[in-house]
């Protein structure tokens, strides 16, 4: 054969190699809020990333050093297409009429689901993983949530423990805390189902044994003086009671960051 044959083959070979590639390239994504924004970080490859929230970067949001050097943008129809996304991921952010609009022009749009447990974190991810052709990456970040849930597994032995927050809200059943609370071995004083708002006056009559908090770290970020966290029955509560702190990071989204919660949740276990 000829050193023209040879080359032409070789040329050929090359470019159905570059096709393969482009086929294979991961479709370009933009998240629409914070939550969105773990699920992008975590499971797209970087350079498919066309725009995340402009609170991908905020201090309660976990994988904000891996926001660094991406676009943030602003949630609007106008924005978003400039960004020339093939799928945009979103939890609570962007109007109805803005993912109809998305849609009609051919835009996947994968809406993450609330969670009430962590069957629901894993269906989340394959959703999201799935839409962006990184089944892999899925199960790979299912298969690190599920290790830290069996390192946690049972560490409390069922002692009694009540979630607060500084805007005194507790979390019950049917509620990711809950769930993130019963991994490590805790069990919920608060019976009553979803998120709740404590009366003051009742925690001051009947305080409980064991709390752990939740986005305290928010909280004196924020510096608020006037919500119940400043009151002095809830901050003797938190003075004498708490058996763990939480931050918002690993909390506020129906992610693994709640897995991760679980796991420090074990360590603070007496042993």
């Amino acid at each position: 054969m000829g050193r023209a044959p040879r080359l032409r083959i070789g040329a050929a070979a090359l470019l159905a190699a570059a096709l393969a590639g482009g086929a294979e390239a991961a479709p370009r994504v933009l998240s629409l809020d914070q939550c969105a924004d773990q699920y992008v970080l975590a499971l797209s490859p970087r350079e498919a990333i066309v725009g995340l929230s402009t609170r991908a970067d905020d201090a309660d949001s976990r994988l904000r050093a891996q926001a660094r050097g991406l676009p943030l943008r602003r949630v609007d129809l106008e924005t978003a297409l400039a960004a020339g996304p093939q799928v945009v991921v979103r939890n609570w952010g962007g109007d109805p009429r803005l993912l109809r609009a998305l849609q009609a022009r051919g835009v996947r749009v994968v809406e993450l689901s609330e969670a009430s447990g962590f069957d629901d974190v894993r269906r989340n991810i394959r959703r999201v993983a799935g839409a962006l052709d990184e089944r892999g990456r899925g199960e790979a970040l299912v298969a690190q949530m599920d290790a830290r849930l069996a390192r946690a597994a049972g560490a409390w032995k069922g002692a009694r423990a009540l979630y607060l927050t500084p805007g005194g809200l507790t979390a019950g059943p049917g509620t990711l805390v809950d769930a993130a609370l019963r991994a490590a071995g805790l069990a919920n004083v608060e019976t009553r189902a979803g998120y709740r708002t404590l009366s003051l006056e009742q925690l001051a009559l009947n305080p409980p044994s064991a709390v752990v908090l939740g986005f305290f770290d928010t909280f004196q970020l924020a510096g608020d003086s006037w919500g119940p966290g400043r009151h002095a029955v809830l901050k003797d509560i938190v003075r004498t009671r708490a058996v763990a702190s939480l931050p918002g990071s690993l909390l506020g989204c129906p992610d693994w960051g709640a897995a991760e919660a679980a796991e420090r949740l074990a360590a603070r276990a007496p042993r």
